[in-house]
């Protein structure tokens, strides 16, 4: 982090995937009235809802510097997260970053199996070499945090209360719409879903 610091041009940004579940509840603590206890009650599915249980969600999470607010950075995607999509994921980042002028991104991440596998890493290093060839876009250089030590990661609370503030006790939300809670509640603009092409999958 201080390294980061000490570069005008870089970001620190830590990374991470979540569920956001149409289903589930989160934990939470509420104060009511005597005798008007709120009451989250177990949601199911209709037979024929077409749409998944839950949806994964790509997020970077950029903290306050001397210069910027801290932001967070949201990317839904269809299935699983898999290394085809962090990829895209990664590329999408490094371009929002080279939009507001930094060289490097400084990726604080942890042990997922596509954040190691052997093509993220392969990717991350052609994309620095394709950075250092061409004088142009921002460089990668991921931490990978200890293992079993998500509290370490700054991003994780942000998931926790996100989930508590796009919950709805009464009905069973659209994707659509748990989507768009998501976002405005992060306060971050829309983009499509990540999705990996039927020749990559």
């Amino acid at each position: 982090m201080r390294l980061a610091a000490q570069h005008h041009d870089w970001a620190l940004g830590c990374a991470d995937e979540v569920w956001w579940s149409r289903l589930q509840q989160p934990n939470l603590h509420s104060w009511a009235r005597e005798g008007h206890a709120l009451r989250l009650v177990e949601k199911y599915l209709p037979k024929r809802d077409p749409e998944p249980k839950a949806l994964a969600c790509y997020g970077l999470f950029l903290p306050k510097t001397e210069t910027q607010d801290e932001q967070i950075w949201l990317r839904f995607a269809t299935g699983q997260p898999v290394s085809g999509i962090t990829t895209q994921f990664l590329r999408w980042t490094c371009d929002q970053l080279a939009a507001q002028g930094k060289t490097a991104l400084l990726l604080i991440w942890d042990n997922a199996s596509w954040h190691k596998s052997a093509e993220v890493r392969q990717w991350i290093r052609a994309h620095n070499r394709c950075v250092k060839q061409t004088g142009s876009g921002v460089r990668i250089l991921a931490c990978l945090l200890p293992t079993q030590s998500p509290w370490l990661n700054p991003i994780e609370p942000k998931w926790v209360h996100g989930k508590r503030a796009v919950r709805e006790p009464a009905r069973v939300l659209s994707a659509a719409e748990l989507e768009a809670r998501v976002y405005a509640y992060s306060r971050c603009d829309p983009h499509p879903q990540l999705v990996i092409s039927e020749k990559a999958a």
